[in-house]
């Protein structure tokens, strides 16, 4: 029997999708990268996705696992050889169980982040994860890349959320850790190894993760700032003042704010000609008056301090959304400006602004005229380093021209700095050969090991984040 009809005897052969437009799995979010798949096939459970493994390690066939596709990395794609199979996740989106006393939620994979925050909400506890494509990226997307988003500061990655998995291996087995402990000290935390790997060393068709009590009082704020040197300092102070109250701190450049109003300009952006924007977040236990005091008196204190020229408190749910909406659109306004290079890294917070002069310099001699598309999540050490062509040069002569020089050159200042050329968006097959350039030797020797070890037939999603010979 062919591997097509196997697959079509497990799955339906409704399922097993050939023919027909599959952009929406073979080309990747950027639009940038496009394969061509065997086939896709969708299961519907844990022990259907352990069938088609068999059957794809039988015929010497390799997957690639998908959830959203919402990467940025072509990691999730398949490669133009039609001959992967693209394992979709999209039907495994079911929300298995709420345990409100062990303050935990077990979902499937496919399960899309939106819907287990609205699960979380109605059960009156919050799930933490907040990323601009919350509306369609699935959950197991999230934890095969670690997704970060804009809460990390406070509650962590994807990974500090997960209290355990259950993964399908290369062997078509079943590995069932969805035990929702908080302590378990019984060896190797097995899920750890999943988690980050995007997919190479087992598939996750299902995640218990934390919730936590929702705060009784959440505020924003938005302040001007003249220089990213004061972001840092107005973070330091806001740390002092807030302690674990503060949820989120994220910094926006002027011209990624531009974009904003260029594009999308109902979205009016308050302070519009600041150099920078601090859109910070406090979260309180207390009541709504306590939390609007404690960040009265911050943003006062910066004000007199000179670390902020301007600031605006969110008076309602309504003005707070609108102000994450404008920094959540800042990737949609600058993809509407026209292709770019993305860089996403982290970075010591005390190396930030000198990493940030330096490389704005060297990137001005290297390219003149060049436009900088900065903004992140400050509070974790993240930047979105964007790098948008002149405004004089079509970006498709500049992507020719410079991608590569511009990316040698970010990753040399990253890795001078003590950070890391991918801090919440993976390696996928975008960086996979630029990783050995970065990465430790020795640890990179590790990976591979562990690939081989769990993966040995190279089944899933190869030439992947670290590749075998």
């Amino acid at each position: 029997m062919s591997l097509i009809s196997e697959l079509q005897t497990i799955l339906g052969t409704s399922h097993v999708l050939m023919k027909g437009d599959l952009s929406a799995f073979e080309l990747d979010w950027r639009k940038r990268s496009k394969g061509r798949a065997l086939c896709v096939a969708s299961p519907a459970n844990t022990q259907e996705v352990a069938q088609v493994v068999k059957a794809c390690v039988a015929h010497k066939t390799s997957i690639v696992p998908q959830g959203g596709n919402t990467g940025l990395v072509a990691g999730s794609i398949p490669d133009e050889s039609g001959q992967q199979v693209l394992l979709s996740l999209k039907r495994m989106r079911a929300i298995q169980a709420i345990d409100t006393a062990n303050l935990s939620i077990t979902v499937q994979a496919g399960c899309v982040l939106q819907e287990i925050q609205e699960a979380a909400s109605h059960a009156g506890l919050l799930f933490p994860l907040s990323l601009g494509s919350e509306g369609s990226c699935t959950i197991g997307g999230n934890l095969s890349t670690n997704a970060g988003g804009t809460q990390v500061l406070r509650y962590g990655n994807t990974r500090e959320l997960c209290l355990g998995l259950e993964v399908v291996s290369a062997s078509g087995e079943i590995y069932s850790g969805l035990s929702g402990l908080r302590k378990d000290n019984t060896g190797y935390d097995l899920k750890n190894l999943f988690i980050g790997a995007e997919g190479t060393l087992g598939i996750i068709t299902a995640a218990t993760l934390k919730l936590y009590p929702k705060p009784l009082s959440t505020l924003t704020a938005w302040v001007a700032v003249d220089d990213l040197e004061r972001c840092v300092s107005l973070l330091t102070q806001s740390h002092q003042a807030l302690g674990a109250q503060l949820t989120g701190y994220e910094v926006m450049n002027q011209f990624s704010l531009s974009l904003v109003g260029k594009h999308i300009p109902q979205l009016a952006c308050p302070f519009p000609n600041s150099p920078w924007c601090v859109l910070l977040e406090l979260s309180d236990s207390e009541s709504q008056a306590h939390a609007s005091q404690q960040l009265e008196n911050l943003l006062s204190q910066a004000m007199e301090s000179g670390l902020a020229s301007n600031a605006i408190l969110a008076d309602s749910l309504q003005k707070a959304k609108h102000l994450w909406h404008i920094r959540e659109s800042i990737t949609m306004a600058q993809a509407m400006e026209g292709l770019n290079i993305k860089n996403d890294i982290s970075l010591p917070v005390s190396s930030i602004t000198e990493f940030v002069r330096t490389t704005d310099h060297a990137l001005g001699q290297l390219v003149p005229g060049v436009q900088l598309v900065n903004f992140g999540h400050l509070g974790d050490g993240n930047l979105h380093y964007n790098v948008q062509s002149p405004a004089h040069m079509p970006a498709s002569v500049f992507l020719e021209t410079f991608e590569d020089p511009v990316n040698t050159l970010v990753y040399q200042q990253v890795k001078h700095f003590g950070g890391s050329i991918s801090a919440e968006h993976g390696i996928g097959s975008l960086k996979v050969l630029t990783l050995p350039h970065y990465k430790d030797p020795i640890a990179l020797k590790m990976m591979r090991q562990i690939k081989v070890c769990l993966d040995p037939l190279n089944t899933f999603n190869p030439n992947r984040v670290v590749m075998i010979d």
